[in-house]
């Protein structure tokens, strides 16, 4: 075995519901640690999926061409600027695979996405973590400081994974400005549609237009309610689309994921009530956990992480048995917090009620 594929860390997925309910012979389990759609599929995407499934004993267009040209539509790009991904995970791991040699280094914040750590681990290039500031907000300056000649790959997650913290377009223009020119910075909008009240939001798209180097990410798993089909893209220079196309594997983006996501794309109305009802989850976690004296990182993604001031394995287990799943922040980098997705109201009071049976009434 390869010693740098054995000291990556493996991804570790929210607990299955079925898991939970065998194991603790529990009825009802709410998760809410995956950062998925309580809404669901748009009606659009699910009929589209539907329809696909007629045609599935065919192989999918190779090269996602209808796909490739709604984004490129949307997004004001030639279609030769786009990339699609099983996720965009598989587009962390290529951009791994196309860029980056012995001698390279990757640079990302810490705590952050643990693909990033293995886009660097199979390489087998040196990793330069950086800690996040004190608001747990990427600590661009620090990161720049640490970015050399051989530094091909900067991860910056915005808004950020774990944390749903943001950054402005302000900030990252200055960012970009003191990288060497042979860095790339990769900017993760996986969560960007829930950012859309952020005052000076990120404008990625016209910095790529403009010729900035860089890769952008992003994802039909959270926003548009599609993470069972896997599938994402990426907007980049088409030197950059070329040649991931080159070394990913054929077929990577099935015909029901590449279906269903040109319909979501369309979909405007199911969009906007899924960010309503985050933004709606958002705030009763922050006024609930303010008033039971719990501090709540500021987030615009669909989680939010809550400082429990405690072991966040102990709270996550406590929750486990309430029939919550969350996610301990223990692994995430983060270890007296638990992180939780926003889901619809029942659920959202659901963890509340258990929260503060299991956690405010035991007190700290």
């Amino acid at each position: 075995m390869r010693a740098n594929v054995l000291r990556m860390t493996p991804y570790t997925p929210g607990k299955p519901i079925d898991e939970v309910k065998r194991e603790l012979g529990l009825t009802s389990v709410v998760k809410l640690a995956s950062n998925e759609n309580p809404l669901g599929p748009g009606a659009k995407a699910l009929a589209a999926v539907q329809e696909a499934a007629l045609s599935m004993h065919l192989y999918p267009d190779a090269s996602g061409y209808e796909l490739r040209q709604a984004i490129s539509a949307k997004f004001g790009v030639s279609d030769a600027m786009v990339m699609l991904g099983n996720g965009s995970d598989e587009l962390i791991h290529m951009l791994g695979l196309v860029f980056l040699e012995a001698g390279d280094n990757v640079v990302i914040g810490a705590p952050s996405f643990v693909r990033y750590d293995a886009a660097a681990d199979l390489s087998d290039v040196e990793l330069r973590r950086v800690p996040l500031d004190s608001t747990w907000r990427h600590d661009l300056e620090a990161m720049a400081a640490v970015c050399d000649a051989r530094t091909k790959l900067v991860f910056v997650a915005n808004p950020h994974n774990p944390t749903g913290t943001v950054l402005t377009h302000t900030e990252v223009v200055a960012f970009l400005d003191a990288l060497p020119s042979g860095c790339v910075a990769v900017l993760d909008e996986a969560y960007y549609e829930y950012s859309a009240d952020v005052e000076d939001r990120l404008d990625a798209v016209t910095l790529l237009k403009a010729g900035r180097n860089v890769v952008i990410l992003r994802t039909f798993s959270k926003a548009f309610g599609l993470a069972g089909i896997r599938v994402g893209f990426g907007l980049a220079s088409a030197e950059v689309v070329d040649a991931v196309n080159r070394a990913r594997e054929p077929f990577n983006v099935n015909s029901l994921a590449q279906a269903g996501a040109i319909a979501a794309l369309s979909d405007s109305d199911h969009l906007a009530e899924s960010v309503r009802v985050n933004l709606d989850g958002l705030s009763r976690i922050e006024n609930a956990m303010r008033g039971w004296g719990f501090e709540t990182v500021s987030s615009r993604a669909n989680f939010i992480c809550v400082n429990v001031r405690r072991d966040g394995n102990e709270v996550f287990q406590a929750l486990l048995r309430e029939g919550i799943i969350v996610r301990s922040g223990v692994p995430l980098g983060m270890p007296e917090y638990i992180r939780v997705s926003i889901g619809n109201s029942d659920e959202m009071s659901a963890f509340l009620s258990a929260f503060e049976r299991v956690v405010v009434g035991v007190g700290v």
